[in-house]
């Protein structure tokens, strides 16, 4: 049945392969291509900053923190993309306007929100804000997953809590969150297309422009698929590679923790 099912694949008609080749590397494709990568790394990039932001605040022994950073989880998580792109796009009919002032006195700045929230600005709003969510979370679960002994040894050793963090704590939670985190990564990249309902020139929706033009839409959809599984392939085995070289001095041994003490003294 597979075979059966690969040799349909290859040998039907309907699907146009000579179509596919020839808007593979059509320059309107590769611009929503390129656009599709910005949109990633960009809302990757905020969304880690502000998942650390939300993951230090939930472990924080204050209750107005967690409170706040409990609050974000749950709303952005709770709620659809989709629905959250299509309200950031159109803000404007809650907020006219957004300015920028001392309260009860004079406005310093003031902007149409229109203006401000450009597609690409509610793009990137909508998919950095629910996935820094997500990051939260998973930083979180990294951070609790290393053994509290770390941190007292650290502080033995006259280490200030920053250090200790970054120099303790953090690369042992990194081996905890970077699988989940990279296939957040993945997840961003093919979810990142639900943008074009807000007319955003990604990758698909420069494939609905062309076929809502040339009625080709199989072949195109087909193109926009092989470029999606290009780029997921080159990210999957980018993170395989991240994973190996953070195991790299963390093997598990049985002489009591003395590849950290190594660590630590700089005795690598």
């Amino acid at each position: 049945m597979v075979v059966s099912i690969a040799v349909s694949f290859l040998t039907n008609p309907n699907y146009r392969w000579d179509v596919v080749g020839g808007y593979l590397f059509d320059q309107r494709i590769l611009d929503g291509l390129v656009t599709t990568l910005k949109l990633t790394v960009v809302s990757m990039a905020i969304a880690a900053a502000l998942g650390l932001l939300l993951a230090t605040m939930r472990l924080s022994r204050s209750t107005l923190l967690r409170g706040v950073a409990g609050a974000y989880v749950w709303l952005f998580r709770g709620t659809p993309i989709l629905v959250q792109l299509i309200l950031w796009y159109n803000l404007a009919i809650l907020v006219p306007s957004i300015s920028i002032g001392i309260p009860f006195g004079p406005t310093l700045w003031s902007a149409a929100t229109n203006d401000l929230i450009t597609p690409w600005t509610a793009a990137i709003l909508g998919l950095a804000l629910n996935e820094a969510a997500y990051l939260g979370e998973i930083i979180r679960s990294g951070i609790i997953a290393v053994d509290k002994g770390q941190t007292e040894a650290a502080n033995a050793l006259g280490l200030s809590r920053f250090d200790a963090f970054r120099r303790i704590v953090l690369p042992q939670a990194l081996r905890v969150i970077v699988p989940p985190a990279s296939n957040e990564a993945i997840g961003l990249l093919k979810y990142s297309s639900v943008v074009s309902v807000i007319a955003l020139p990604e990758l698909l929706y420069s494939g609905q422009l062309i076929y809502g033009r040339t009625y080709e839409t199989i072949p195109v959809l087909l193109v926009v698929c092989i470029w999606y599984l290009v780029v997921v392939t080159v990210l999957t085995v980018l993170e395989s590679r991240l994973e190996r070289r953070l195991g790299v001095g963390f093997r598990a041994t049985t002489d009591g923790g003395k590849r950290w003490s190594r660590w630590l003294t700089g005795n690598r």
